[in-house]
């Protein structure tokens, strides 16, 4: 692996800076698990799009920049560097997207990829059921073909994005005598769509970033069934993959946090002695590592390699390091951990982070990271793969 840049690397780094510079709002967004917070990111991905950089490494024709990995990542190092907003369309243009480009058909490309890109449509996840969270393959929720459509009937829970989302991607059993993983199809749902019904769900602080969504007869074309009847088991792992790999968590998300870590440390260093220090270093030097590593595996892709079973690994190593991060600042914090930013503070002007950038929510910042072992396959079931695929272990029973 080569650790040096081309000059057209960083030319293109160079314009990616000045471009986020001149166009970052100067004032944090609201949350996108608000309805006024979720328009106004949208709103953000399309001023991103306009410029070129709603997703780097997707064909032009697509909405994309047709720039290849190296850049993307070049691109999130900027783009956590100036403290952009948060992806609210992450389920589009991380998961889906990916997944229409592997298994779709030329007119399901055309259709639907450069909406995603644009975020005029915005998609919500539709895996988990109330019987069927980490064990996808007990759903239940079912699809019956009636001719050029599929009826829908049963509920998905914890749909990511789903309160304020345009459109659902998620496995329905369309062959009622199927078992486990058969006979699973994989649909894409518009969910203003008769027979459609959104409960917005609050998470922890209040707010509605998931929804249960309920399907009564609900229609949906065969044309937006993404590869064959039965197949969506197949396509669902593709998209887990991208899921616990490289798009959806790139490397620069947490070395800014280990950056904001460094940070906060150095703040409280009289008062906290040196107790925490080589906690501080070990969540930075691992976010380094992560970095490296992902460095690594682009590189491998791009001399024709592939991402197999090793997603597991990157998965764990990226959830439990976000947990670690942020357990280690409440204890910086110590009582004060559990106080929440005034809405104008901003990070200390020694910091690494810069001024203009709001304080970091840890608290807030804590909670999310809980879920992190969770999605994407429970960090336990991922264990079980790298045990079983990797290191060739036998299966127990």
């Amino acid at each position: 692996m080569d650790l040096l840049y081309t000059p057209a690397q960083r030319a293109f780094r160079a314009e990616a800076r000045a471009w986020l510079e001149a166009h970052v709002p100067a004032a944090p967004l609201r949350s996108f698990d608000t309805r006024e917070g979720f328009e106004q990111h949208r709103a953000w991905e399309r001023s991103l799009h306009a410029g070129g950089y709603a997703m780097v490494p997707w064909p032009v024709a697509y909405g994309g920049r047709g720039a290849d990995l190296l850049e993307w990542l070049i691109f999130e190092e900027e783009y956590y560097r100036a403290g952009a907003p948060k992806r609210v369309n992450q389920n589009g243009i991380f998961l889906l997207g990916p997944t229409i480009m592997e298994f779709g058909t030329p007119a399901q490309k055309a259709r639907f990829l450069p909406k995603i890109a644009s975020s005029e449509e915005v998609w919500a996840q539709g895996w988990s059921e109330p019987n069927a969270g980490s064990d996808m393959a007990a759903i239940q929720a079912h699809a019956q073909r009636d001719g050029d459509c599929y009826v829908l009937r049963g509920q998905k829970t914890w749909a990511s994005r789903g309160a304020f989302a345009d459109w659902l991607f998620g496995m329905f059993r369309t062959d009622p005598a199927s078992e486990r993983h058969k006979g699973l199809s994989f649909l894409l749902v518009p969910l203003d769509a008769p027979g459609v019904t959104v409960r917005p769900v609050a998470q922890l602080g209040g707010e509605t970033g998931f929804a249960e969504v309920f399907f009564d007869d609900a229609r949906v074309p065969v044309e937006n069934r993404l590869a064959g009847e039965g197949d969506g088991w197949r396509v669902a792992m593709a998209t887990a993959g991208f899921e616990r790999g490289l798009m959806l968590r790139s490397p620069a998300r947490f070395q800014k946090t280990a950056q904001q870590l460094v940070a906060l440390y150095r703040e409280h260093a009289m008062r906290v002695g040196e107790a925490l220090r080589d906690d501080v270093v070990r969540c930075w030097m691992d976010a380094e590592a992560y970095a490296l590593e992902t460095y690594r595996t682009v590189s491998r892709l791009l001399a024709g390699g592939k991402i197999g079973f090793e997603a597991s690994l990157n998965k764990i190593f990226w959830s439990e390091l976000d947990v670690r991060m942020h357990e280690t600042a409440l204890r910086i914090l110590g009582p004060h951990a559990d106080l929440r930013p005034a809405p104008d503070a901003t990070a200390p002007a020694a910091s690494p982070v810069g001024a203009a950038h709001a304080r970091p929510d840890w608290l807030d910042g804590y909670l999310f990271s809980l879920s992190g072992p969770i999605y994407a396959g429970t960090n336990e079931i991922q264990r079980n793969l790298i045990a079983e695929r990797i290191l060739g272990l036998p299966r127990s029973v």
